[in-house]
């Protein structure tokens, strides 16, 4: 078999047998590709690629990539040749011996209320989006949704009268996440306007954010309204969707909410994923160790 087909297979495996999200499995299969073509002109194939070949490969590509780029491609590679060892195609690995690059702590951008509001408050409710771009910021910021799983929320996931809404997230794996009456108010009414009055396609009946062909709206285009946005509100941070995911778990921590709870809400698989927070802002951490710390009370 040739790496096509090795790669193939690999990414059913991703899909079928470990549930990943279609984004990791294209960037693993991105990954794999990659190194694919830097051994085009040998005769290596991925049962005879060596540890060397591969530390060649990774030199190259770190001429041009940041340290970051690098770890993420090591872990896409190291997944397929785990793969491979599983289904018993190699019997030794690779990528055993061979080290991501140490990336430092990426602090999240995150927005304070007023400019949560500067940016919610730039948008044109005259314009005949205005109220779908409002409930789609509300809901990223109130629910604190990754944008994947904000353009793939269905009408029947809004469980309002319980307080909810259902989230399927990475790996398709679904959690509940409360909604305050704020937030619930802004989509219903969206729902009951615009929404209404935008025929849907066959298959998006179901689809809560839909745009004016009545398709389910790209993650790109989310990006874009963002940016607009913050532009016309005149912030002058890095906005993305995910910006509002931060916002939302630093201002749940800050105003007293356990780590834990956030954890649930967020769907972080791991603690140490969500411990981010815990750096964006120092001073209130300063606050609790003077309080609640018995030295800090000796003076």
């Amino acid at each position: 078999m040739k790496w096509k087909t090795y790669i193939s297979d690999f990414t059913n495996y991703l899909l079928i047998e470990k549930g990943l999200s279609q984004n990791t499995i294209v960037n693993y299969q991105n990954d794999c590709n990659q190194l694919a073509s830097f051994l085009e002109t040998s005769e290596k194939n991925p049962l005879t690629v060596s540890t060397s070949d591969i530390q060649n490969f990774l030199y190259d590509y770190s001429k041009t990539h940041k340290a970051r780029s690098q770890a993420r491609l090591i872990s896409g590679l190291s997944a397929f040749f785990d793969y491979l060892n599983i289904e018993n195609y190699r019997e030794d690995n690779p990528m055993q011996v061979i080290e991501s690059p140490k990336i430092g702590l990426k602090l999240p951008d995150t927005l304070n209320e007023d400019e949560i509001n500067q940016i919610i408050d730039a948008i044109d409710l005259s314009h005949p989006q205005g109220e779908r771009n409002r409930a789609i910021l509300e809901t990223l910021y109130g629910c604190g949704l990754r944008v994947s799983e904000l353009v793939t929320l269905k009408i029947s996931d809004l469980y309002f009268d319980e307080g909810f809404i259902k989230i399927t997230g990475k790996g398709n794996k679904q959690r509940l996440v409360p909604i305050n009456p704020y937030t619930e108010s802004i989509i219903s009414d969206y729902i009951a306007t615009q929404r209404r009055l935008t025929p849907p396609n066959k298959g998006k009946e179901d689809i809560v954010f839909l745009n004016r062909r009545g398709n389910q709206l790209t993650r790109v285009m989310i990006f874009t309204i963002i940016k607009q946005l913050a532009e016309k509100a005149n912030i002058k941070k890095a906005i993305s969707p995910h910006t509002f995911r931060h916002s939302f778990a630093s201002h749940l921590l800050n105003g007293g909410a356990d780590l834990t709870v956030i954890q649930a809400l967020l769907g972080h698989e791991s603690i140490t994923t969500t411990e981010i927070y815990l750096h964006v802002d120092k001073t209130k951490l300063i606050e609790i160790v003077h309080q609640f710390h018995p030295r800090a009370k000796n003076k």
